[in-house]
């Protein structure tokens, strides 16, 4: 009985926490004291080029990612991004070859205010994804590209966390 009324009393404490204004919100709800919603503040940032196949696809990623699909609104934040690619062996056979590889992909971003020019965000971002050696060049060809993808998609979604984290928090 005493363990059912503790937990209701710590129940009810960090509801009425949540509930001043101080506490939780959701990220990707209507500010409170009528300011935009994260939604809006990530289609106003401005996704630099990227060289690369595997940096247009990062892009391409973001903005999808950023404006629903829909129109970018002006541009308040410009977001630009240096990568780097590289491909570890492993699974190596006795007669040296690899039988599986891992693609790398480690990425500097900086997010810069368009009107002070001023960077508010800046940090490093990594993905990895392995991928099976075959004696077919096109299957190759096919697995590399696919860990590419895999790790484009998943660079460009916690870039996306990143900057909705730092939105909801910025005027």
């Amino acid at each position: 009985v005493h363990v059912g009324a503790v937990a209701a009393l710590a129940s009810a404490l960090l509801l009425s926490a949540c509930s001043d204004g101080t506490g939780f919100r959701p990220m990707y709800g209507t500010s409170a004291i009528g300011g935009a919603n994260v939604s809006d503040k990530l289609a106003a940032v401005e996704i630099a080029p990227v060289p690369g196949r595997v940096g247009q696809r990062i892009r391409n990623e973001m903005i999808f990612q950023t404006t629903g699909g829909g129109n970018a609104a002006p541009p308040g934040y410009r977001l630009e991004l240096a990568i780097r690619e590289s491909i570890t062996s492993t699974l190596v056979k006795i007669s040296g070859d690899a039988s599986g590889s891992v693609y790398n992909l480690d990425a500097d971003f900086r997010l810069i205010r368009i009107a002070d020019k001023q960077v508010v965000l800046q940090g490093k971002t990594a993905g990895r994804a392995g991928f099976e050696r075959f004696k077919s060049i096109f299957s190759n060809v096919r697995a590399r590209q696919d860990a590419e993808n895999r790790v484009a998609t998943t660079v460009a979604t916690d870039l996306k966390t990143r900057l909705a984290a730092y939105l909801s928090g910025a005027a």
